[in-house]
């Protein structure tokens, strides 16, 4: 599809809905042109009498993006006092009043300066939509929620920026900004992406080869399982013979492990087009009065990001871990079950393995796959 096609296939689809339509650019690695994509399909619709105006662009100072604003229509941004300093953020409020027919908006993992009206970005954009105001975005693959763990190991960065799955299920069309690791490169070393006196920062970081590669593949998978699932959801005839999945996250009151857990269940249930549970077992030594207040914090943060990605949580009081853990399995139908791995302690430990085999005999029976999540 050549790229005034592209554009005018997105044109087709706001014309078929009141509710904005969403489209999203999603990259490897900062540099690859998303932003610069994103500019190009303005100049076109706006070439097709669209009103199309800039809510946010983020130009790095790359000039060939900077050029690309010419021609078109900027809403201006809102001016914030924060600590002492002048910040810059997306006016929501004049985007909604102006509502053009379509915005760019750019930088979708972007955190709100404290005291705007949500905390993230995409939560704008959410409200834009709702608004029947048309969105072109943006995101580089390292800001999905579910793949934190991946980026992570990958580049040994832990990426703070992040958007829950549940965005990228908006989104009406994904489309994939690709390059190969020699034309990145090449753009990195010519000074189209960094600023000279960061190159070498970037070449020994982020941009090492292994790196980009590695983050290529997972963009064009989560692209492509998109794509799947966008066709299995509209091209589909009666669904009601095919065995759906149904997983069953585990979680503790720990504070990383969960968050694993979590994040695995999701991406499977994702590419499994289907929902998951996420289950917590409070144990009467885990009340609220004999909790430690940390643990209770991370399992504020865990039941959050459950809900982020789409899960449903559930939350029981019980002194049998395993047989709640049967009993929601019998009620939900789960098929497979995701934990991390057991902790046995030396007291507990024949108690213990009697419980975890009374698990597996159960799931033997019910032809439920386990999966322990490292």
């Amino acid at each position: 599809m050549s790229r005034e096609e592209n554009a005018l296939h997105f044109l087709d689809l706001i014309k078929k809905s009141r509710k904005g339509k969403f489209k999203i650019y999603i990259g490897m690695i900062a540099g690859v042109g998303k932003s610069y994509r994103m500019l190009q399909e303005a100049h076109d619709l706006l070439l097709t009498g669209v009103d199309v105006q800039i809510g946010f662009i983020e130009s790095h100072g790359r000039k060939e993006t900077e050029a690309l604003v010419t021609g078109l229509k900027v809403i201006p941004r809102r001016v914030i006092f924060y600590k002492g300093k002048e910040l810059e953020e997306m006016d929501l409020d004049a985007i909604i009043r102006i509502h053009p027919e379509i915005v760019i908006v750019d930088e979708l993992a972007h955190t709100n300066v404290e005291g705007s009206r949500h905390e993230k970005r995409w939560q704008d954009v959410a409200e834009l939509l709702e608004e029947g105001i048309n969105v072109i975005s943006a995101v580089n693959i390292q800001h999905i929620e579910s793949l934190n763990e991946q980026v992570q190991e990958i580049t040994n960065i832990d990426v703070k920026e992040r958007i829950p799955d549940s965005v990228l299920g908006l989104a009406d069309e994904v489309v994939n900004i690709d390059l190969t690791s020699e034309e990145l490169v090449a753009r990195l070393k010519a000074g189209k992406i960094y600023q000279p006196e960061k190159v070498k920062l970037a070449l020994d970081n982020f941009f090492k080869t292994e790196h980009i590669l590695q983050l290529r593949e997972l963009a064009l998978k989560e692209v492509a399982m998109r794509l799947g699932k966008k066709v299995e959801n509209e091209f589909s005839a009666d669904m009601s013979h095919i065995h759906h999945e149904r997983f069953l996250a585990c979680i503790t009151a720990n504070e990383k492990t969960p968050r694993k857990v979590i994040r695995k269940t999701a991406r499977l249930a994702t590419h499994y087009n289907t929902n998951f549970l996420v289950l917590y077992v409070q144990t009467p030594g885990e009340s609220a009065d004999r909790i430690p207040l940390a643990d209770q914090r991370y399992l504020s943060n865990h039941f959050k990001l459950a809900t982020e990605l789409g899960a449903e949580v559930i939350q029981v009081q019980s002194s049998d871990i395993i047989g709640s853990i049967i009993a929601v399995c019998k009620e939900r139908q789960i098929t497979t079950i995701c934990m991390g791995q057991p902790a046995f302690k030396i007291p507990q430990i024949f108690f213990s393995i009697s419980q975890y085999k009374k698990l597996i005999d159960y799931m033997a029976q019910g032809k439920i796959d386990l999966i322990i999540v490292s």
